[in-house]
């Protein structure tokens, strides 16, 4: 586990936040309700620790925290691209980015309705990159890796099987009534399989919280 008092230097965190946006067209696009609120909030929660904070944001209507280096990207592609850039240079990585599990071949020009498919329209949806099994994967053995896991039952059970596939260190269960939600409870996993149950909190005492522990 990482330690700031072992390291005399500010502690580098990444952290990827908010959805991705899939596009199907131009002007169509296969996304999720995810706000970003909690990866913003654990963005502050960074700067208020006197760590450094990095921000690779999906895109979201949030204001860019204090002190924070914040990169922009749009689909599940540029955010792997970013995440697998940024990670070597980070102490701690958080991905608490909804991203898109898959993602369908773009048309070039808008998709009208036609005679041949005024039924209903088939998309054919390609398997994205997994980017929290690949930043495991390349990690370097200084770095504490953090997924989160959001889940519509068996939240620990679920979180638990993510945890392990995914080589993480820890991993965040909540459930999925937190989305667009300003506070919400969670359940935070280390990879010994110890468990601590967080209370329900605002999102910005949460990712306190959670840094905390994780710190």
């Amino acid at each position: 586990m990482t330690s700031k008092s072992k390291n005399p230097k500010p502690l580098r965190i990444l952290i990827a936040a908010g959805p991705t946006r899939e596009y199907i067209d131009p002007v169509r696009y296969i996304s999720n309700d995810s706000s970003g609120q909690m990866g913003f909030a654990l963005a502050r929660a960074a700067i208020h620790l006197n760590c450094n904070a990095t921000l690779v944001a999906g895109p979201v209507d949030l204001e860019t925290p204090d002190d924070v280096k914040r990169i922009n990207v749009l689909s599940a592609k540029e955010m792997h691209e970013e995440m697998m850039k940024q990670s070597k240079r980070h102490d701690v990585i958080i991905m608490a980015a909804a991203v898109a599990d898959f993602s369908p071949r773009i048309s070039k020009d808008k998709i009208k309705k036609t005679p041949k498919n005024a039924k209903g329209l088939i998309l054919k949806l390609n398997k994205t990159k997994d980017i929290l099994a690949l930043l495991c994967k390349k990690r370097s053995d200084h770095q504490t890796i953090v997924g989160f896991a959001l889940e519509t039952k068996d939240l620990e059970k679920n979180a638990r099987k993510k945890l392990n596939a995914k080589g993480c260190d820890w991993i965040i269960a909540n459930s999925s009534k937190t989305i667009g939600s300003k506070s919400c409870k969670a359940i935070l996993i280390e990879k010994s399989g110890e468990k601590t149950v967080l209370p329900h909190l605002n999102k910005e005492d949460l990712a306190i919280v959670i840094l905390s522990h994780i710190l």
